[in-house]
């Protein structure tokens, strides 16, 4: 299952805009520009986390922006921006993120330090 959606304008939602984002169940694929094409990747399993925003004209017209936190070294953060069924969308990646992760048996973790210092072990 794949889902593809165009960026639109604020107003009234329309689909004015030469970005297109894949978004399929393995990978995300941002695809933009007129003369100059652009087309970034990234795999679902890098997908660490996923925030929807929503400002009042976006409300209003029904858009959202879904933000996609990443492990991804060119994009730390993906934005979706402006998109009908962004509550579906978000929901979408969240879903697929973690399943390719539980394929992958990647885990993500975060590094709370340990006080800056170096651990040894050593054997008694």
């Amino acid at each position: 299952m794949q889902l593809i959606e165009k960026k639109r304008w604020i107003l009234f939602g329309l689909p004015f805009s030469f970005t297109k984002y894949i978004i399929k169940e393995d990978v995300l694929t941002i695809d933009s520009g007129l003369f100059k094409k652009v087309e970034n990747d990234c795999y679902m399993y890098k997908i660490q986390d996923v925030k929807l925003e929503r400002g009042f004209f976006q409300r209003l017209f029904g858009l959202g922006d879904v933000v996609c936190y990443t492990g991804d070294t060119t994009h730390q953060q993906l934005i979706i921006k402006n998109v009908k069924h962004s509550q579906e969308v978000k929901d979408f990646i969240l879903d697929k993120s973690e399943e390719a992760r539980m394929r992958r048996r990647t885990i993500h973790s975060l590094n709370i330090g340990a006080g800056g210092e170096d651990i040894e072990l050593s054997e008694e």
